[in-house]
């Protein structure tokens, strides 16, 4: 397959990220916060997508050609497209990072706390944070989750 062909496919694909995104990503990444997703328009012809490490991010295939890049941890991992023959379409980073909007962490010693303080502060779970602290919100979530699943 061509470069020519590759760079363009490449383009197509950053260029409907940078569209959902504010700030415009360098050109072989893909930025998506922790937490979050972003949705994409695939270049015609793509048969396969692998993710190195999708314990980084996950990605979903739709109809239509719509991709959904999840970010699952922080990190880097890549992104490869191949077409239906196993030809190199696209191959991009995947860069997982935190969202800091309206984020508060608290420090106490060397263990951290976070919190998500959109309009009020609640606590929140950050990867990072203090075992006791990720533990207690997670189980409440986890609580919250059943309760809301019954019927």
């Amino acid at each position: 397959m061509p470069n020519r062909f590759r760079c363009l496919a490449f383009a197509v694909l950053t260029a409907a990220l940078a569209a959902g995104s504010a700030s415009a990503a360098p050109a072989d990444n893909i930025m998506v916060d922790i937490d979050h997703a972003k949705i994409m328009k695939l270049p015609e012809k793509i048969q396969t997508i692998v993710v190195g490490n999708p314990m980084i991010a996950d990605v979903t295939v739709q109809k239509n050609g719509i991709m959904i890049v999840t970010g699952k941890s922080y990190g880097v991992t890549n992104l490869i497209a191949l077409d239906g023959s196993g030809n190199l379409v696209v191959e991009a980073n995947i860069r997982v990072q935190a969202g800091g909007d309206a984020l508060v962490t608290v420090h106490r010693g060397m263990e951290r706390e976070s919190y998500s303080c959109a309009p009020a502060c609640q606590p929140t779970l950050i990867l990072g944070d203090a075992q006791k602290h990720f533990s207690e919100v997670s189980g409440q979530a986890t609580s919250r989750n059943a309760l809301a699943g019954q019927k």
